[in-house]
């Protein structure tokens, strides 16, 4: 039977005539046992308590070992009950409670008292973990009884695989437990959470565990990042080697291929180009160095300062231009389709990255806007022709009107109405 620290153990005896019965408790370090003690039949006796060294604690009512821990808590001609408080492993053992009667009667108990384990420490973890070696951690307590059960965790997975050794303390009541671990780290290990928990029945539902973060040495990684990321002829460039590892790396060496002298070697990892031109183009390389060794990255840079034009006929009847876009504008003329396409091609003046420059972008909508702008003229051409077409008129000269003949302009309009009504007069078309 487990109690808490709080909460009172009862050790109750009904001492009778019959053979003493025996009842075994448990008590956690710290807490309070109560001893309670009843008879049925004291004939005028007095009850007793006593502890396992068979020292007298109270006869009835009065104490006999000062013991400010030992309370009585009743005492009556057929009851003796104490209280033990802030139990220690001393108190452990028999403690027997006696009526004096012809014969002597007793009864017994046995209060184990368990001895709570101390927090858990870590050792093996100082010092950083090269990548791919192995870790050794140690993990021990001591003050638990009985012996206390340790367990492993890295991150959310169990370690099964321990070694545990129980070692008696000083005091030859408590234990101190160890358990070893071991395994290999890799770079996800870095940072990573190792805890050890003690698993003892005094804890009952608290836990005491300790965690400690692994510290994992691995090898430098490295990129080169360009600012702006498309850099242009005249501009101002940056590139940037953006070193990772534990440690970070502390010296950057810069080189151009094709190149005797290095650029530049110190801890900046920025290389300036103040006011780019065409003889900056070329592969640039930097090595990113750590303790724990060097990583190279490479970078190609093309600058050309020659712009295309930015809109270029193409073919006629063709659908698709290899190489670029193209715009079709299919227009009727009579019985036959026009196809009108226009070629838009990636600028080649900027190319500092296998990414096409942003440029381009503004080409193709200032060439979309003209396709757009000679799409609509023609439209209007078109248009305008085709009515022209169905519209075509008729009208009379002034010779087939007969004007020219005319004395005077009454007689020249006389002429006009009756020479339009003759089936002979003169006619003019205009196509």
């Amino acid at each position: 039977m487990l109690w808490r620290e709080v909460t009172p153990l009862i050790v109750l005896f009904h001492v009778q005539r019959a053979s003493p019965r025996r009842q075994d408790e448990t008590v956690v370090a710290g807490g309070t046992v109560v001893l309670k003690c009843q008879v049925e039949d004291p004939d005028d006796s007095s009850l007793q308590w006593s502890n396992p060294a068979q020292q007298t604690l109270y006869f009835g009512e009065k104490r006999a070992l000062r013991d400010n821990r030992i309370q009585l808590e009743r005492s009556t001609p057929n009851e003796l009950t104490i209280s033990i408080s802030d139990v220690v492993l001393a108190d452990e053992g028999e403690y027997t409670c006696s009526i004096f009667t012809m014969p002597v009667r007793t009864a017994k108990a046995l209060v184990t008292v368990l001895g709570i384990p101390q927090k858990p420490q870590i050792f093996g973890h100082e010092q950083p973990i090269d990548e791919e070696k192995v870790a050794r951690l140690i993990c021990r307590s001591s003050g638990s009884k009985p012996a206390a059960q340790l367990r492993w965790r890295k991150g959310n997975r169990d370690i099964k695989d321990t070694v545990t050794e129980v070692v008696e303390d000083p005091n030859g009541k408590t234990f101190t437990v160890t358990s070893r671990v071991e395994f290999r780290v890799t770079k996800e290990d870095n940072e990573v959470e190792v805890t050890c928990t003690v698993d003892h029945e005094s804890l009952q539902n608290s836990e005491r565990s300790t965690t400690q973060k692994l510290q994992v040495h691995y090898k430098p990684t490295a990129k080169i990042e360009p600012h702006p990321q498309y850099p242009r002829e005249g501009e101002k460039l940056q590139l940037q080697c953006d070193g990772q590892g534990n440690p970070i790396p502390q010296e950057f060496l810069w080189e151009k291929e094709g190149s005797d002298a290095p650029l530049q070697l110190s801890s900046d990892s920025v290389l300036i180009f103040p006011f780019l031109n065409k003889s900056d183009s070329g592969t640039y390389v930097c090595t990113a160095t750590s303790s724990m060794g060097s990583v190279v990255a490479k970078y190609n840079l093309d600058v050309s300062g020659e712009f295309p034009p930015l809109l270029t006929p193409f073919s006629l009847c063709q659908d698709g231009a290899p190489g670029g876009r193209s715009s079709i504008i299919c227009c009727p003329a009579g019985s036959q389709l026009l196809f009108v396409s226009f070629f838009v091609s990636s600028p080649a003046w900027a190319d500092a990255s296998p990414v096409p420059s942003t440029s381009s972008t503004y080409h193709a909508m200032i060439g979309g806007v003209v396709a757009v702008i000679v799409f609509l003229l023609l439209s209007l051409l078109i248009v305008l022709g085709h009515y022209l077409i169905r519209h075509k008129g008729t009208y009379l000269t002034h010779e087939a009107k007969g004007s020219d003949d005319a004395p005077d302009a009454d007689t020249a309009i006389i002429n006009a109405e009756g020479g339009q009504a003759g089936g002979d007069d003169k006619k003019e078309y205009f196509i």
